[in-house]
């Protein structure tokens, strides 16, 4: 699992195949929070596992599961 403290405020979130998720809100325990102003969101908080995060790369949390996969796993 990534170092938590490496994920920033404002980060973009990209799915394996690089399509865009969400951004950044904040950490919360083991999970990233996304803003609900993303368009992506729906007008509301999502959250991500950190356990999802393959990497931070150019400014981005890049995830192990495609963009489509990681909307429905969304909890």
């Amino acid at each position: 699992m990534i170092d938590a403290s490496h994920v920033r405020e404002h980060m973009e979130v990209k799915g394996a195949d690089g399509g865009h998720v969400g951004t950044v809100d904040r950490v919360e325990g083991n999970r990233i929070k996304l803003t609900r102003s993303d368009p992506a969101s729906g007008g509301q908080h999502h959250y991500i596992d950190l356990g999802m995060v393959d990497s931070i790369e150019g400014g981005a949390v890049r995830l192990s599961k495609k963009a489509d996969e990681a909307r429905r796993s969304w909890n």
